[in-house]
């Protein structure tokens, strides 16, 4: 069973840091490429940040990029986002997800239907 356990939202206001974390139990973490989406109140889910399974590439959505930065640490199953001058539009809660079924070393993914399992989600809220 994959155990997916979000960490570090918070009420912030516009500018500042906040740190997301993801714990992954399970499976072989080192196999699996990771991603971070979001869901604001009456919208999609959408695509925020991908890594690959060796942490040594990534992809970000265009709202984010140069604000926010994923890595992981795969001695401890753990995958980050770090969100910097957060904005109001960036309040959503926020979801890290991990793809089993199989990818190479190099790939990145962004669609919803690419991963496999899904964390609980952590609230970040941005105040202006």
């Amino acid at each position: 069973q994959v155990h997916l356990v979000e960490s570090g939202g918070g009420l912030v206001q516009a500018g500042a840091s906040l740190r997301l974390s993801c714990v992954a139990s399970g499976r072989t973490f080192s196999m699996d490429p990771m991603g971070w989406f979001r869901q604001a109140p009456g919208k999609e889910r959408e695509f925020v940040a991908s890594i690959s399974r060796n942490g040594g590439y990534t992809h970000y959505a265009d709202s984010v990029k140069g604000r926010f930065a994923i890595s992981r640490d795969n001695a401890k199953n753990t995958v980050a986002l770090q969100m910097n001058s957060l904005k109001p539009e960036d309040t959503a809660v926020y979801y890290c997800a991990t793809r089993s079924r199989g990818s190479d070393y190099s790939s990145t993914y962004y669609g919803l239907r690419d991963y496999d399992y899904w964390g609980q989600g952590t609230q970040v809220t941005v105040s202006s």
